[in-house]
């Protein structure tokens, strides 16, 4: 990300099915439409059925809490620990700290699926036995200590057995790419994304009020240490807390928008204006979907 930016950034075509069951692609839906869709959440647009990319290939306190560093290199091992020793040496990394595999392997290892059964990218269906609850944030300016201890401690509490903390840095090309060039808006300026998330196994759903009432808690106290007025948030980290949609599908833009700007700040506005133009009827619609205007 930090390299080439986003995977909508590197998107130069699309096909959609719109309202009017049209197959479009970017010619035929203009350059507004292929605007939103590239991270405005296109199922408020239509049905996307293909994407072309510039690249293709691109309890109690008696337990340990580990902090792992998991990162793509783009290139080979004996390029990276150089690299690594000059500029991390305190994560001792060594070469058997490293895997090489082409970029595909790499999305399964993520993934943690096994790295040689790329058919497992295929299954759309959900793994049973877990669930969970996520949250985001932008972080603009370091994390006090005092505020690192608040998390830490909170680590520990009965809740957090299962909980991951997941920090994503920004920078690089993502500094580069103008706040308004697609919805996604989060670029020069944020140090790193947080996402936050506590698990719980299926036996254990009658407690899950438990779980996300914890989650919640966590958010309000990290409150002045991210980002403010609005709040920010990542949409592919859909949040239903920072506000949703009418059920009957009637939603104003005043409502929307104490979900929408925090996901797409000032681009939210343009988001509804073409929404308004393709959709004026709200048919594509969800908790957190764009409104049509007159909606």
């Amino acid at each position: 990300m930090r390299k080439y930016g986003l995977a909508a950034d590197q998107v130069i075509d699309a096909r959609i099915v719109d309202v009017k069951g049209r197959i479009l692609d970017r010619k035929s839906t203009g350059e507004d439409l292929f605007w939103a869709i590239r991270s405005g959440g296109g199922a408020s647009f239509g049905v996307i059925t293909a994407w072309k990319t510039l690249r293709s290939d691109v309890q109690g306190r008696n337990k340990t809490i580990r902090a792992k560093f998991n990162s793509i290199f783009l290139g080979k091992i004996d390029l990276l620990l150089p690299l690594m020793q000059k500029s991390f040496p305190v994560l001792r990394l060594g070469r058997e700290g490293c895997r090489e595999m082409s970029w595909i392997e790499s999305v399964l290892f993520l993934a943690t699926f096994p790295i040689d059964a790329p058919k497992m990218l295929l299954n759309r269906t959900q793994p049973a036995g877990k669930y969970f609850k996520a949250k985001s944030d932008y972080v603009k300016k370091p994390i006090s200590e005092s505020g690192l201890k608040g998390i830490w401690g909170r680590m520990f509490e009965a809740e957090a057995d299962q909980f991951l903390i997941i920090l994503t840095p920004y920078g690089g090309r993502m500094s580069e790419i103008m706040a308004s060039a697609t919805p996604f808006p989060h670029r020069a300026g944020n140090f790193y994304k947080i996402q936050h998330l506590v698990y719980w196994n299926e036996s254990e759903d009658q407690d899950s009020e438990s779980y996300t009432s914890w989650m919640r808690r966590l958010y309000s106290f990290l409150t002045p240490y991210v980002s403010r007025s609005p709040r920010q948030a990542y949409l592919n980290y859909r949040d239903l807390d920072i506000g949703v949609n009418n059920s009957n599908g009637m939603t104003s833009y005043k409502r929307a928008s104490v979900w929408g700007k925090k996901y797409f700040l000032q681009n939210f506005d343009r988001l509804v204006r073409v929404k308004t133009m393709v959709d004026p009827h709200n048919f594509f619609n969800n908790e957190q979907s764009i409104p049509p205007l007159h909606s």
